[in-house]
């Protein structure tokens, strides 16, 4: 457990990215709570399956920004 220094500036100081287990944490609990998937390509191993899923996740929000799309 970490401990912060709190104070009314608080909210106006940047936040620190989640680590990798946290995000897992966070996408698990989507899943189980509220039936939302949240994939990351990269962790899709199978070719066809991981395009199928870019190509449905572009044509309902758009195209990425990023240059790099593996």
């Amino acid at each position: 457990m970490k401990s912060e220094v709190r104070g009314s500036l608080t909210r106006h100081l940047p936040r620190s990215f989640s680590t990798d287990d946290e995000m897992f944490a966070m996408r698990r609990a989507a899943w189980r709570k509220q039936g939302i998937a949240v994939l990351r390509v990269t962790d899709i191993r199978d070719d066809w399956l991981r395009q199928a899923v870019m190509n449905e996740a572009a044509r309902l929000y758009g195209q990425r920004e990023d240059k790099e799309r593996k």
